[in-house]
C-alpha cells in the first residue's frame, strides 16, 4: 500500500514538474543551487570570520604574555615583575574586556596577580604558547594565554627544573559582542549579494526568453495563409535547430499545398473541356431522334469519357506520387527484387504488344537486385514507359525492356523504334501537360512521363531520355544509384 502511495506521489510531483514553463524549470533547477550554495558560503565565512576575529585577539594576548615574560626577574633570590600594571595599563587600551594576569612559580610558592586563575589540568611544555577558555570570577568566560619556561636563575639551589608560569587573561563578553557584530555585518552584506544574485539570475532568465516570446508572438498573429519561414535573427543558438526544424516542416507544408492547389488548377482545366463536351454530346443525342445519329453521339460521348477518365487517373498518379515524397516514406516502402518486378510489368502489356505484332522483349542479368522502395509506384512509372513505347511504336517494330548493372548505377532501359523525340521535346520531357510532336496525334494527357519522372525523383534516382545509338526511336533509363541508403530505398546487387 504505501509502495503504492509512493508511486503516486511521485507521479503526482512529475506531472507538476512537467506542467510548468521552461522558465520556472530552470529557476526551481538554478535558484535553490544558488541559495545553498550562498548560504554554504556565508556559514564558512563565518568560520573563518570568527576565527581570524579570535587569532587577532590571541595575537594581542601572545604579546603581553611576552612582555611580562620580559620583565620577570629571579636574581634577587625572589619572583619579581617590573611594572605589572603599566603594562595591563597598555594592554587595557587595546583589549575589549577585563584583563587580568598571574606569574606563579609552578610548584605555588610564590604567586604574583590574580592568585585564583584558573589552570588547564594538563600544563603545556615549557617555551609553548597555549590558549584556553575558561570561567573565572563568578562565572565569567575568559580567554586564557599561558607560557611555562625555565626559571633562570632558579630561586632554589639546585632547582634547575624549577619553572615559572606567566598567564594573561580577557574577558569573552566584550569580545563575542564585537566578533557578533562582525559576523553580522558580512552576513547582511552576503546576504544582499545573495538577493541581487537572485534578481540577476531571475532578470537573466527573463531576458533570455524574450525571443522565444517574440518568436511565439510572431507565430500567433500570423495569418493562417502565411507561410513565410521564421526569421533565424536573434534567436540564441540551442534553439535555432527547432527553428529549423519548424521552417523545414514550414517548407515541406507549402509545397504540399503548392500541389494541392497545381492539382485543383491542373484538374479544373484538363477536366472543363471533357465535361463541356460531354455536356454538348447529351444535349444533342436529347434532340436527336434518327437511332444511327444517336449511336454515333453516344459514341462519341464514350471517347470523351475515356479521355476525362484517362486525364483523371493520371492527375490521381501524379498526385498520390508527390503525396508519397512528402511523407515519411518508411510507412509504405518495402523490399523487393527490381528484375522481377521488370519482368512483372512486361508481363502485363504483352498482350498489348501482341496486338501490334511487335518484337517485344525482356533483358535481365544473372544478379539480383534487391530494393527497397514504393513497390506499386515503381510499378506504375516502368507500365508508364512500357505503355508509351508500345502506343508510338509502328506495328511491327521493336519494344526491348532490360536491366543493367554498371558501376554504381542500375539502370531500368525501355528502348522503342518509334518515332523517337527531337532535342527540344527531350529536354522538356516531364513537364506536366506537355506532349512532343509525335503525341500530339494520339490520346493523351501529357501527363505520363511527368509521372514516372516523380517516381523516380521519390526514389533519389534520375530520368534520362535520349536517340538510340543503332536505331530510331527513343530510350529511357530509370536510373538507381547503388548502396545508396536514405528513407526511400536501398539498392544491394547479389550474385
Amino acid at each position: 500500500m504505501s509502495g503504492r502511495l509512493s508511486g503516486a506521489a511521485h507521479g503526482a510531483i512529475r506531472g507538476r514538474w512537467q506542467a510548468l514553463s521552461l522558465k520556472a524549470r530552470l529557476l526551481c533547477s538554478i535558484v535553490p543551487i544558488v541559495v545553498v550554495g550562498s548560504m554554504v558560503d556565508i556559514w564558512s565565512s563565518t568560520l573563518l570570520l570568527r576565527q581570524q576575529a579570535q587569532e587577532a585577539y590571541d595575537r594581542a594576548l601572545a604579546g603581553v604574555v611576552r612582555v611580562i615574560d620580559l620583565n620577570i626577574s629571579t636574581e634577587s633570590g625572589g619572583l619579581a615583575l617590573a611594572q605589572p600594571y603599566q603594562l595591563l595599563e597598555m594592554f587595557e587600551l587595546t583589549a575589549t574586556g577585563n584583563v587580568f594576569y598571574r606569574v606563579a612559580t609552578e610548584d605555588g610558592l610564590a604567586d604574583i596577580g590574580f592568585a585564583t586563575m584558573p589552570t588547564p589540568q594538563t600544563l603545556p611544555p615549557s617555551g609553548v604558547l597555549h590558549f584556553y577558555d575558561a570561567a573565572y570570577l563568578d562565572g565569567e568566560e575568559v580567554r586564557v594565554a599561558m607560557l611555562i619556561r625555565p626559571m633562570d636563575p632558579p630561586l632554589l639551589a639546585g632547582g634547575a627544573d624549577q619553572r615559572v608560569i606567566v598567564q594573561v587573561a580577557e574577558s569573552l563578553s566584550e569580545r563575542d559582542r564585537y566578533t557578533s557584530r562582525m559576523v553580522w555585518r558580512s552576513v547582511g552584506r552576503d546576504a544582499v549579494v545573495l538577493l541581487l544574485l537572485v534578481a540577476a539570475l531571475l532578470l537573466g532568465v527573463f531576458v533570455a526568453f524574450r525571443p522565444l516570446q517574440r518568436l511565439q508572438r510572431e507565430m500567433t498573429h500570423r495569418d493562417e495563409d502565411d507561410l513565410r519561414p521564421i526569421s533565424r535573427q536573434g534567436i540564441p543558438e540551442e534553439v535555432v535547430p527547432l527553428v529549423d526544424a519548424i521552417n523545414g516542416h514550414i517548407a515541406r507544408f507549402t509545397q504540399h499545398a503548392h500541389m494541392q492547389r497545381q492539382f485543383l488548377d491542373d484538374a479544373s482545366h484538363q477536366l472543363r473541356t471533357p465535361l463541356a463536351t460531354l455536356r454538348t454530346g447529351v444535349d444533342y443525342a436529347l434532340r436527336e431522334s434518327d437511332p444511327q445519329e444517336l449511336r454515333a453521339a453516344l459514341l462519341a460521348m464514350r471517347s470523351g469519357l475515356d479521355r476525362a477518365e484517362r486525364v483523371t487517373n493520371q492527375m490521381l498518379s501524379l498526385a498520390k506520387v508527390h503525396d508519397a515524397s512528402l511523407t515519411v516514406p518508411t510507412q509504405s516502402a518495402e523490399r523487393f527484387e527490381l528484375g522481377a518486378l521488370l519482368e512483372e510489368c512486361v508481363r502485363l502489356m504483352l498482350p498489348a504488344a501482341k496486338a501490334k505484332r511487335l518484337d517485344y522483349g525482356l533483358e535481365v542479368p544473372d544478379n539480383k537486385v534487391q530494393m527497397r522502395g514504393m513497390r506499386l509506384l515503381l510499378q506504375e512509372a516502368i507500365l508508364n514507359l512500357l505503355d508509351n513505347a508500345i502506343k508510338y511504336t509502328p506495328a511491327r517494330g521493336t519494344v526491348i525492356a532490360r536491366l543493367d548493372i554498371r558501376q554504381g548505377q542500375v539502370c531500368v532501359i525501355v528502348e522503342d523504334s518509334g518515332p523517337g523525340m527531337s532535342e527540344i521535346d527531350i529536354q522538356q520531357a516531364g513537364v506536366r501537360f506537355r506532349r512532343g510532336a509525335a503525341g500530339k496525334a494520339n490520346n493523351g494527357a501529357g501527363l505520363g512521363l511527368a509521372i514516372v519522372g516523380a517516381i523516380v525523383r521519390a526514389h533519389q534516382g534520375e530520368m534520362r531520355l535520349m536517340s538510340p545509338v543503332r536505331t530510331n526511336g527513343l530510350l529511357v533509363e530509370l536510373v538507381f544509384f547503388l548502396g545508396l541508403k536514405n528513407a526511400f530505398c536501398t539498392v544491394l546487387v547479389r550474385d
